[in-house]
C-alpha cells in the first residue's frame, strides 16, 4: 500500500474520531435493504434535525472508535455500517432512526453513543420516546408556570367571593 493511501485513510479516521467525539450522539446503523426511496426518506429527515448519516468502512470505524476512547462500539462494526452524528441534540437520531426502523423492517440500529456513554438498542429505543428539545422547554415552562397560576386563580377566587 502507498504512503499516499495510507495518509488518507488515517486522515479519514481522524475525521470519524473527531466526530465520535464532537457528537453529542452518534447511532450505528445497518442501511442494508433500504430503497433508494427509503434511504432518500430517511436521510432528509436527518438532515432536517442537523444529523449527518455517513456510510464508513468498519476498519476506519473501528480505528477511529478506539482513537475516541469508544472502543465498546467495535462489536457493533459487523457488516454494512452507517453512522448518524449529531452535534447538537443526543436524542434527534434516535428518535429519527426508530421512526424509520418501525416502519421499514430493513434498517436495523445497532447501538451507538449518547451523551458519551455507551447506548445499547433498548436505551436507544428508549431515548426515542422522549420529546424533543422544544417539548421539554415548554414542560419545563408549565411546570413552572404552574405555582404562579394556581396562586392567581386563588386570589381570584378570594376576591370573588368579598364581592359576592
Amino acid at each position: 500500500m502507498s504512503e499516499a493511501s495510507i495518509a488518507v485513510k488515517a486522515q479519514k479516521v481522524e475525521e470519524v474520531a473527531a466526530k465520535f467525539k464532537d457528537s453529542a450522539s452518534s447511532i450505528v446503523v445497518d442501511l442494508r435493504g433500504l430503497t433508494v426511496e427509503e434511504a432518500t426518506s430517511l436521510r432528509a429527515d436527518l438532515r432536517a434535525e442537523g444529523v449527518e448519516l455517513k456510510v464508513i468502512k468498519n476498519k476506519i470505524l473501528t480505528r477511529a472508535a478506539e482513537a475516541a476512547d469508544v472502543a465498546d462500539l467495535n462489536d457493533l462494526f459487523v457488516g454494512p455500517s452507517a453512522v448518524a452524528f449529531s452535534l447538537e441534540d443526543p436524542i434527534a437520531p434516535s428518535r429519527i432512526l426508530k421512526k424509520h426502523a418501525d416502519a421499514v423492517e430493513a434498517l436495523e440500529i445497532k447501538g451507538g453513543v449518547v451523551d458519551g456513554e455507551i447506548a445499547t438498542i433498548d436505551e436507544i429505543n428508549r431515548y426515542a420516546t422522549l420529546p424533543d428539545k422544544d417539548g421539554l422547554l415548554s414542560m419545563l415552562l408549565s411546570t413552572l408556570q404552574a405555582p404562579v397560576r394556581n396562586f392567581a386563580y386563588a386570589v381570584k377566587a378570594v376576591s370573588d367571593a368579598k364581592e359576592a
